[in-house]
């Protein structure tokens, strides 16, 4: 079984090559009864992508490009997203588990009350996004990501690892990060940072939290004084 480690937190990822699964190509993410198993979308081209109440599992999704995307009531297991580009996605009430997003584009994502389990962001692009009431039910990994101007608001974070990504303007608005393993990023720029008690960091970092702080309050220089 295939994972992905960093430091001490490991995500299990989609199995997609066990011997005797055959994913089979598809022109369409609906399936019978509201599910789509050991499928390959690939390279759609859409204005609009409206899914609901849909169970997604054992599948690869490749190059899907949409316009607009609204997910809702989405359960997702063992599926592997890979250069899709979606567009006003709005994704709510949802469970991913065991699920890969990589090389993706999710600018200005809204996720709604999201769990989340064993589930790796690999170099994607979330700038803008807003993460509100997303729960990590088990390993989260956001590795090499761009979350510039990101929120995490209400979240419930203590299972999640961020390393390596962009976290300018990343605001932190309430929730539960204790556990949440943010070595391996530049802290200098984030925001919200009265929410991030308990969090895990290296002590070469605490001088950019100390930075982060003193921008997030507005402090003046006693030596900047013109007296």
């Amino acid at each position: 079984m295939d994972t992905c480690t960093i430091r001490r937190t490991s995500v299990t990822l989609p199995a997609l090559n066990e011997p005797g699964l055959y994913l089979s190509n598809v022109t369409s993410l609906e399936g019978g009864r509201g599910r789509m198993t050991e499928f390959h979308y690939a390279d759609a081209g859409l204005r609009d992508l409206d899914l609901a109440d849909t169970h997604l599992m054992d599948g690869r999704i490749t190059g899907l490009k949409a316009q607009r995307t609204r997910l809702d009531k989405i359960r997702i297991d063992s599926v592997e997203f890979s250069g899709c580009d979606l567009g006003s996605l709005q994704w709510t009430d949802s469970k991913i588990s065991r699920a890969v997003f990589r090389d993706c584009k999710l600018m200005g994502a809204m996720l709604t009350d999201v769990t989340l389990d064993s589930v790796l962001f690999e170099n994607c692009r979330l700038d803008y996004s807003t993460f509100t009431q997303i729960r990590a039910a088990g390993p989260v990994i956001f590795s090499k990501c761009s979350l510039r101007e990101t929120t995490f608001a209400a979240a419930d974070l203590g299972a999640a690892l961020i390393d390596d990504c962009d976290l300018r303007l990343t605001e932190f608005d309430g929730g539960k990060y204790r556990g949440l393993d943010l070595r391996g990023n530049d802290l200098s720029q984030l925001r919200g940072l009265a929410s991030l008690k308990q969090i895990i960091i290296d002590h070469t970092q605490t001088l950019q939290l100390a930075e982060a702080l003193a921008a997030e309050l507005d402090v003046t220089y006693g030596e900047d004084l013109h007296e």
